[in-house]
């Protein structure tokens, strides 16, 4: 059984992204994972993104977003992006190719612990207000406010009436953050069980990837249902117009990742900002410095040459 969501009330569907500034060519962006949809509604699994074409996609994106950064901070403008979704549904890997070759003063993420005993009596939203991005800032929160909609409900770190007080009060929050100019992008990953349980077993036998399953993680296998009700329930009630939910299937994870970016770029109104122009000068003549001799510091040894 798949992961899936309620129906859209808006459209995915945006502007074109370009190639590069100025061609004249566009990549048809649409809303994400409309062909792998359409794939399985006609019976049959779409076929996985070839590497090569994944790689070479993937850095013309990231190439885009570098363009989308420099907008951001020439304009002042503020962007955040939340990602959400069942755990092991990718979120972590498309935040990593996101940020690959952004500048980290102006692009962070914010992943929070579990909150303090203080932090319990503040009011739900404070601790990621902190969090929000200054003028010339992008913030992506890997998990957000979403928590208690989703594995605070389920587990029951939360109250029956603080869940219903976050339904309420969690669009006009979202309503205050636009309404005070930041661009606020919401995603989905959606995974199928089958592809999650396979995710976690991989997890579970690889010792640079055992760090990621946790008992939570574990727990959500038997709670598969609860999850889902509990999802159902934070779109009915946060999916707005304003800040409509949008759906990336995550079951082949470079179809996830290139659809999202791509999504992304193409629903924020960045140009190319022209780079200041920088000329490297001339080495300056030596003065006469000479360097102390090597064997007066600590040096590390040379591994690599013994492989």
């Amino acid at each position: 059984m798949e992961d899936e969501l309620l129906p859209r009330r808006t459209s995915g569907r945006s502007r074109a992204v370009p190639s590069r500034p100025g061609a004249g060519d566009y990549v048809e962006v649409v809303d994400t994972g409309r062909r792998a949809r359409e794939a399985e509604m006609a019976g049959k699994k779409a076929a996985k993104v070839p590497r090569d074409t994944y790689e070479r996609e993937l850095l013309r994106l990231q190439t885009e977003l570098v363009r989308l950064q420099e907008w951001v901070r020439s304009e002042g403008a503020r962007l955040v992006v939340v990602f959400e979704g069942r755990d092991a549904a990718g979120k972590g890997g498309t935040i990593k190719r996101v940020t690959e070759h952004l500048n980290p003063r102006v692009a962070r993420i914010a992943a929070l612990p579990k909150p303090t005993e203080r932090e319990r009596t503040q009011w739900y939203f404070q601790r990621y207000v902190e969090h929000l991005p200054a003028a010339g800032e992008i913030v992506l929160f890997d998990r957000s406010w979403y928590n208690r909609a989703g594995v605070e409900h389920v587990m029951g770190f939360c109250t029956g009436k603080e869940h219903q007080l976050f339904l309420r009060q969690c669009p006009v929050f979202e309503r205050m953050l636009l309404e005070d100019g930041i661009l606020l992008r919401k995603y989905w990953f959606s995974v199928s069980d089958a592809e999650q349980q396979e995710r976690f077993r991989r997890r579970l036998e690889d010792p640079v990837r055992r760090w990621k399953l946790s008992p939570m993680d574990l727990e959500s296998i038997t709670r598969w249902e609860a999850y889902s009700r509990a999802k159902d329930e934070m779109l009915v009630h946060t999916d707005i117009a304003e800040a409509p939910w949008y759906v990336v299937e995550s079951d082949d994870k470079r179809r996830a990742r290139l659809n999202m970016i791509a999504h992304l770029l193409a629903t924020v109104p960045y140009h190319e900002v022209p780079p200041p122009v920088l000329e490297l000068p001339e080495r300056p003549p030596s003065t006469g410095y000479e360097r102390p001799p090597r064997d007066l510091r600590t040096y590390v040894p040379d591994h690599a040459a013994s492989l």
